[in-house]
């Protein structure tokens, strides 16, 4: 799996300098992704687009742009372009009868790792891919399994570093961000009204 997104660093460096991949795992099978649209867009429903080169397109038109993911009983939700983390308050939203993965990372080098669930956060990682020191908060246990394959790494592989933190949500979800999927033409994407945070 580390293999699958080392891969694709190589093939989408654009990814390195900013992205926040959110997974939810509802609770209930009446949660949908429309429903989780609409809470990432602040209780709007948020614009499907179908574009070519979504990517380009989102940065000539400063857009707040997601690709959609659906894996085993799950939904991801990949930003691209700000690379902000959620605010709490919309981690706390989302979770609320869900369990949520999320990392994220910037061009000002800050990163996190965050799992929220039963609209409470259990456990949040800082600096995970530049820091020489690692902030934690929470349950250590949550991810423990996170930590340990960081501690694995060269401190300096930076794109492994971020690669490790989409592995290990695939890992923990069963839901991963599929290459093919980025780029091109005749891409669907969701629109935001505001930046996700």
């Amino acid at each position: 799996m580390l293999d699958h997104y080392r891969a694709l660093f190589r093939r989408y460096p654009w990814l390195a300098d900013s992205a926040c991949w959110t997974v939810v795992q509802p609770f209930d099978d009446e949660l949908t992704p429309d429903d989780l649209l609409w809470r990432l867009n602040g209780g709007r429903d948020p614009e499907e687009r179908t574009l070519d080169h979504p990517m380009e397109t989102a940065l000539d038109e400063d857009l707040t742009m997601l690709y959609v993911f659906e894996g085993d009983g799950g939904y991801g939700f990949l930003e691209c372009q700000y690379g902000r983390p959620l605010s709490g308050e919309l981690l706390r939203t989302l979770s609320e009868d869900a369990r949520v993965w999320t990392t994220s990372w910037s061009v000002n080098g800050a990163s996190t790792m965050c799992c929220a669930g039963g609209g409470k956060i259990q456990a949040q990682i800082w600096n995970h891919v530049l820091g020489d020191r690692i902030d934690e908060e929470g349950a250590p246990d949550v991810l423990a399994d996170f930590r340990a394959m960081l501690d694995d790494l060269d401190p300096e592989d930076f794109d492994g570093r971020r690669a490790t933190a989409l592995a290990f949500i695939e890992a923990a979800t069963g839901v991963g961000i599929e290459i093919d999927r980025l780029d091109g033409e005749q891409t669907t994407v969701i629109v935001l009204d505001d930046p996700v945070n």
